[in-house]
């Protein structure tokens, strides 16, 4: 169930990302490999009436698993993103979403 979205990377870079991140994160998340989404969403960014280049945005939708895990995906994410763009020293932004249980269907029936 974790939705991985990316932004302001190319297709290829984040389908190149959709394997190692499920490696790394399977069992860190306690979730099976079916259960992992990894979106590329185009995205232009601006400032000032103009268009700029932003460093990679990636969204994070999961089911809370406490401080410590979340800090270990993100310190994850943003390697394995550093790495699909071979960029070491790229700024990278990860940004989690919580979702309740209760709140998320799945073939019209909830998980919590």
């Amino acid at each position: 169930m974790p939705h991985f979205r990316c932004r302001a990377m190319t297709a290829e870079q984040v389908q190149a990302l959709s394997t190692p991140l499920v490696d790394a994160l399977g069992e860190l998340m306690n979730s099976p490999r079916a259960h992992f989404t990894i979106e590329h969403i185009p995205a232009s960014f601006f400032a000032e009436g103009e268009a700029i280049a932003a460093y990679p945005f990636i969204e994070v939708l999961y089911f809370d698993r406490g401080q410590q895990v979340q800090d270990e995906i993100a310190k994850t994410v943003t390697q394995l993103v550093r790495t699909a763009m071979n960029k070491p020293e790229q700024d990278v932004a990860v940004i989690f979403t919580k979702l309740t249980p209760s709140d998320y269907y799945d073939n019209g029936a909830h998980y919590g």
